[in-house]
């Protein structure tokens, strides 16, 4: 293998989920492209990075200085599900079923990888607590990370008089949200419970 070739068959080891083998054959993929082809592949990444910013509201990802979901005036503003990451956030908007708003937390807490609540976005969720907000729904994770973030976040939120719900289980211990199906992700909405 080249030095060009290893470096970037490297580069895609670094993704998630690409061990070496798969980078491999990545990288070969890439330079069996033509050279159009891989200019318009690496100006997609880098056009990514340019125009993706955080939604100044919720904090999801977004073109725009407000995202389409707290533009959308019909959305319910006073209900605000609270997902780890934008493919969270993603899944559940595939059921077409959850109306209210979104507030993205980028993360989890995780003091063994030195991921504390400064780390979160969590004080902008509490910036949006203004009084017409009923309902936080925590939908973290069933991990231990997703479990200690809800636990944190009900403590936190209960003493302000909004209600805060967590979505029911009903997802495995240590899945994810976006590889859950439909049927799981509605069910866990509908029977979220208080924290």
């Amino acid at each position: 293998m080249t030095p060009a070739l290893e470096k970037l068959a490297l580069h895609f080891a670094s993704l998630p989920a690409i061990g070496r083998k798969s980078a491999v054959r990545l990288a070969y993929h890439v330079l069996e492209m033509n050279e159009e082809e891989v200019r318009a592949f690496a100006e997609s990444l880098l056009e990514v990075k340019r125009a993706t910013r955080l939604c100044s509201v919720c904090q999801c990802f977004s073109e725009t200085e407000v995202c389409r979901f707290c533009e959308d005036p019909e959305r319910d503003g006073g209900v605000i599900m609270c997902v780890e990451d934008n493919r969270a956030l993603e899944a559940i908007e595939a059921l077409h079923e959850y109306r209210g708003r979104y507030h993205v937390l980028h993360g989890v807490l995780s003091p063994m990888d030195g991921i504390g609540p400064e780390q979160l976005k969590i004080k902008e969720l509490l910036s949006r607590l203004d009084g017409t907000v009923r309902e936080v729904i925590i939908a973290t994770n069933p991990s231990v990370e997703g479990e200690a973030t809800a636990m944190y976040l009900g403590k936190l939120l209960k003493p302000l008089g909004v209600r805060v719900t967590r979505l029911a289980y009903g997802l495995p211990v240590g899945g994810t949200l976006e590889y859950a199906d439909n049927t799981t992700l509605l069910r866990a909405i509908e029977g979220r419970t208080e924290v």
